[in-house]
């Protein structure tokens, strides 16, 4: 009966520890697939974008990299961060105090990547700021410049 017991017991800690190492083994290929998912989001930033910027701190800690696709139909957001605020959207404007823009509409996240559609035939040489303006309060939290 001991010998059942023990028996047991071993059973149930491999099993355990297989448990374990396959979970672990779980986390590491999403890792993987994320960290392959990003490096091809650089890749195709790199080969096929015409206009990119360096996203610059405003009123808040603002980084990252906004481009858009040879198409002029998407702008993407790699590797950025920003603070939170209360009703934040995303604009393209002709300066940074916002005096002309168009609105993307609400920012989708404050860290990560992200893309958002562009209007069609808008004119990105008048509007190659985009900005992170904090509606509330008429605040630019930081921007990139396009070129």
């Amino acid at each position: 009966m001991r010998v059942f017991y023990l028996f047991f017991l071993v059973l149930i800690s491999f099993q355990s520890c297989s448990t374990s190492s396959n979970d672990d083994m779980i986390v590491k290929e999403e890792k993987e697939m994320e960290m392959k998912e990003e490096m091809q989001m650089e890749e195709d930033m790199s080969n096929s974008n015409l206009l990119s910027g360096d996203f610059i701190s405003g009123a808040h800690t603002t980084s990252g990299k906004a481009s858009v696709n040879e198409d002029n139909t998407t702008l993407s957001f790699l590797n950025f961060k920003t603070d939170e605020g209360p009703l934040l959207e995303i604009y393209l404007a002709t300066d940074t105090s916002a005096k002309e823009y168009i609105t993307l509409g609400v920012i989708k996240g404050v860290n990560g990547n992200y893309e958002y559609d562009l209007p069609e035939n808008i004119d990105l040489v008048k509007y190659n700021h985009v900005l992170v303006w904090c509606v509330t309060f008429s605040v630019n939290f930081g921007h990139a410049v396009l070129k």
